[in-house]
């Protein structure tokens, strides 16, 4: 018996190390609302605050325990508006040149903090956010409040689109900054993921631990 002790230590330590490794492996997949998410935009001028606001086209996030993340939130440039028809054609052909890039898209890598099922989490999800043709590396603080089987969730992004290559609107009479708070507001709800990493339609709710 002594001598089959050091055996069962081992096998009792892989089948430990075989259960941690899984737990960590464990994914949630969270589908956005796009219906329930509003992605609004700030910049300001001398003379006053520009507001304005972009349509989300779709959006999933994926993370597991270990804080690995995948997915992405597709954001129609087309679509922005700031209530100025004049200033939304200058936008959209000398800044974002939205018909030739027509999305902006982040694509997560990285979950930082917890997300809790039920009540208030503080976390940052990190990745790559492409506008106007070229990814950049950002970090984006969101705060989460779960309830219910699903999540809300905001943050805010500073975009220094100047820096990044987009020609700044400033005229002669009109100087605005060269940096863009982008703020979302969105509502996701946990789903299934099928065997191939999928995640199906008419997929049955699955709220994290």
């Amino acid at each position: 018996m002594m001598k089959r002790m050091p055996f069962l230590v081992a096998r009792l330590a892989i089948a430990a190390l075989a259960y941690s490794a899984a737990l960590s492996a464990q994914e949630t997949v969270l589908q956005i609302d796009a219906g329930q998410t509003k992605v609004e935009f700030t910049l300001g001028d001398v003379l006053h605050t520009v507001h304005g606001t972009f349509a989300l086209k779709r959006g999933e996030v994926r993370f597991d325990n270990s804080g690995r993340a995948s997915g992405e939130l597709v954001v129609d440039a087309t679509s922005g508006q700031s209530g100025s028809e004049a200033r939304d054609r200058r936008m959209h052909a000398n800044v974002l040149e939205s018909a030739r890039y027509p999305e902006i898209v982040l694509r997560p890598d990285r979950l930082e903090g917890r997300v809790a099922p039920q009540g208030p989490s503080q976390v940052v999800l990190h990745g790559e956010f492409e506008i106007h043709g070229q990814s950049h590396e950002v970090a984006l603080p969101l705060e989460i409040q779960g309830s219910g089987g699903q999540f809300t969730a905001s943050g805010t992004l500073a975009v220094p689109y100047v820096k990044w290559g987009m020609k700044n609107p400033s005229t002669l009479f009109l100087r605005v900054n060269e940096t863009v708070m982008i703020t979302i507001h969105t509502v996701a709800r946990p789903v299934a993921a099928t065997a191939d990493g999928q995640s199906p339609e008419g997929h049955r709710p699955v709220i994290p631990h």
